[in-house]
C-alpha cells in the first residue's frame, strides 16, 4: 500500500463515530482502493481493514467511516490506498489480500460522553498558500502556523476537540488578473497542493476539522462581483469545495448502516459535543442581493438558526459564520453582515427577546483578530459576543485589519426598543494568528498565538 497522496484528514467526530478523507492516485488505468484499519491504543491487534473503492469523478479520493467505536478512547490508525493485480476485485474481496499496511500510525480521539467536561478547539481562517503554474511558491510560509498548532494542541489540557476553518483555506482566485484558475482541474490542484504541506498533514491527520467555505474558495466578494461566465468557475468550485471540504463535514448525514449519504443539499450544519453545539453556517453561496429582500442566509437557513438558538439546551452556542457579524468596518464593505442589516437585526432580536444565553459568533475574513461585546442600551439580560481569527497566512498583496479598521464609537443598530452597543474586549491582532478557545464552567477563555505558536493576547468571557 501507498501512502495517501492527500490525507489522511480527520473529519466529523462524535463518541462512537469519525471520518476520515484520503486520497490515492490513478495506477495505469487499473482499479485503485483506500484502506484503513484501526485498534484501541495499547492494544496490538489491529481490526479488519475498511476499504473504499476510488474513482477519478471524486479526485481519486474518498471518506471512510469508522462506527461502533469506544468513547472517549485514543486510537491507533494506519490509511493507504493500493491497486490490486486482479481487475475483478471489489471493497469485498480486496479485505482478504495479505497487504502490507503503510509503516506510519496515525492517531485520533473519539468524544467523551460526559456532558459538562471543559473543551477546547483552535479556530483559524484565511491560510494564504501562493501557488503559481501549478507550484507552491515557498509553501513552508503557507504551512509555517500549522507546526505552531499541533505544539499548542499537544500540551493543551483540557484536550483540544477540533479545529475550525472558518473560510478562505485555499484562494481558488489567486492571480486572477494575470492567469485565472477556473477549470475544475485546476482547482483540484490548489487543493492538493495546499491540503498536502507536511504540517498541515500531520495536524489533520490526529485533529478532527471542520471547514466551511468563504469568497476566496470561488472569487473574491462572491456573489457581488459575479458575471454570466462565472457560472463554470462557480460549478468548478463548489465541486472542488464539496470534494475535499464539506465531504468529511456533518453536512453529510449518516445512514442507518453507517456509511456516508453522499447526497449533499446544503452546505451549513450542526455539531454537538457535551453541553456545548455549534452551528457553522453558510454564508457565501445562499445569498440573496435583490433589493427587494436581501439575505446573507437563505430563508431556509435562518429558520433553522433562530429554531436552533430557541429550542436548543446546550450551555454555550457557538455560530460560526464566515464573515463578521459586527463590528462593521468604517469603509463600507458590502460583504459581511453589514451589508444586511435587516435580517441581523431579525437574528439579534430573536437572540434577546428570547432571553437566550451564552452565545458566541465564530469567523474570520477580514485579517485581523479580535473579540468583542455586544450589548443593548434598554435590556442589560442581553449579551452577545464574538470571536474573529484571521489569517493563519496573510498575503503580502493584503493589509491586516486594525482598530482604526472598525466603527467602535457609535450604535450598531438603533431601534425603537433601544440600541445594540458594542466594544471591543481586548486589542486587535494584526499578523498571523490562530485562536485557541477554552470552555469551563465559568468562562470561554480566547487566547491568540502567532505563527510561531507565542501568546499575543488572551481575553475572558463569562458565562451567564
Amino acid at each position: 500500500m501507498f501512502q495517501p497522496t492527500v490525507g489522511p484528514i480527520i473529519g466529523h467526530t462524535t463518541t462512537n463515530h469519525v471520518r476520515i478523507f484520503l486520497r490515492g492516485d490513478k495506477h495505469k488505468g487499473a482499479l485503485v482502493f483506500a484502506g484503513i484499519r484501526y485498534r484501541r491504543r495499547g492494544e496490538e491487534r489491529w481490526s479488519k481493514g475498511t476499504f473504499a473503492k476510488l474513482d477519478s469523478l471524486r479526485d481519486m479520493s474518498e471518506v471512510i467511516a469508522l462506527n461502533d467505536l469506544a468513547a472517549d478512547t485514543d486510537h491507533e490508525y494506519q490509511a493507504g490506498w493500493f491497486s490490486p493485480m486482479n481487475p475483478v476485485h471489489t471493497v469485498e474481496t480486496v479485505q482478504e489480500l495479505p497487504l502490507q499496511w503503510p509503516l506510519q500510525i496515525h492517531r485520533f480521539r473519539t468524544r467523551s460522553s460526559q456532558q459538562t467536561l471543559p473543551r477546547a478547539y483552535i479556530v483559524g481562517s484565511c491560510r494564504y498558500l501562493r501557488i503559481t503554474a501549478g507550484i507552491a511558491s515557498a509553501p513552508h510560509v503557507g504551512d509555517r502556523i500549522f507546526a505552531s498548532i499541533s505544539n499548542v494542541v499537544e500540551q493543551a489540557e483540557p484536550p483540544v476537540s477540533a479545529m475550525l476553518m472558518t473560510g478562505d483555506q485555499i484562494y481558488v482566485d489567486d492571480l486572477n488578473f494575470l492567469a485565472p484558475d477556473r477549470e475544475l482541474g485546476e482547482i483540484l490542484h490548489k487543493y492538493r497542493v495546499a491540503f498536502s504541506q507536511p504540517n498541515i498533514t500531520k495536524l489533520m491527520s490526529s485533529l478532527p476539522t471542520y471547514m466551511i467555505l468563504d469568497d476566496h474558495e470561488i472569487e473574491d466578494n462572491w456573489p457581488a462581483n459575479k458575471n454570466k461566465s462565472d457560472d463554470h468557475l462557480y460549478a468548478n468550485a463548489t465541486k472542488a469545495y464539496e470534494l475535499y471540504q464539506a465531504s468529511h463535514s456533518p453536512a453529510h448525514e449518516l445512514s442507518a448502516s453507517g456509511k456516508i449519504n453522499k447526497k449533499l443539499d446544503k452546505y451549513w450544519y450542526q455539531f454537538t459535543e457535551g453541553d456545548i453545539e455549534w452551528f457553522v453556517t453558510d454564508s457565501r453561496t445562499r445569498r440573496n442581493l435583490s433589493a427587494a429582500d436581501r439575505r446573507i442566509l437563505d430563508a431556509e437557513q435562518e429558520y433553522a438558526l433562530c429554531k436552533w438558538l430557541i429550542h436548543s439546551p446546550a450551555r454555550v452556542k457557538f455560530v460560526v459564520t464566515s464573515v463578521m457579524l459586527y463590528p462593521d468596518c468604517k469603509r463600507s464593505d458590502d460583504d459581511a453582515w453589514q451589508a444586511f442589516p435587516e435580517q441581523r437585526l431579525r437574528l439579534l432580536e430573536t437572540i434577546r427577546t428570547h432571553r437566550i444565553k451564552n452565545v458566541v459568533f465564530v469567523s474570520g475574513d477580514v485579517h485581523g483578530s479580535l473579540t468583542s461585546r455586544l450589548t443593548h442600551s434598554e435590556d442589560p439580560d442581553f449579551e452577545l459576543h464574538t470571536i474573529v481569527s484571521s489569517p493563519l497566512c496573510n498575503s503580502k498583496m493584503l493589509p491586516y485589519a486594525k482598530a482604526e479598521t472598525f466603527i467602535l464609537d457609535q450604535p450598531l443598530v438603533r431601534t425603537a426598543a433601544g440600541d445594540y452597543r458594542q466594544q471591543l474586549t481586548g486589542k486587535v491582532i494584526s499578523q498571523d494568528n490562530f485562536a485557541h478557545v477554552i470552555v469551563d464552567t465559568q468562562h470561554i477563555h480566547v487566547r491568540y498565538h502567532d505563527r510561531d505558536g507565542n501568546l499575543l493576547q488572551a481575553t475572558r468571557i463569562s458565562l451567564r
